[in-house]
């Protein structure tokens, strides 16, 4: 089965940062229409992005991907 994601928290994070599809894909450094894709889950959402968008949102890119509901983000193993 090869179903493509809709990442409502995509919209949601976005949503709580007041930023605009436009203004979002411009940090990102990609169209809109592309990362409205993306959000809407017509588009598969590259590793790159998903990271970028947990570092951006300072949060896990399990959160984003719903595997969890905990927002705040892993520390890495040189913060221990």
């Amino acid at each position: 089965m090869n179903k493509i994601m809709e990442f409502k928290r995509l919209k949601d994070l976005r949503e709580d940062h007041d930023l605009t599809t436009r203004e979002l894909a411009k940090k990102l450094e990609i169209n809109h229409v592309q990362y409205w894709r993306y959000e809407k889950g017509q588009r598969d959402l590259p590793t790159y992005l998903l990271i970028k968008l947990a570092d951006l949102y300072q949060t896990s890119t399990d959160y984003i991907l719903e595997r969890t509901d905990e927002t705040t983000p892993y520390k890495n193993k040189k913060d221990k």
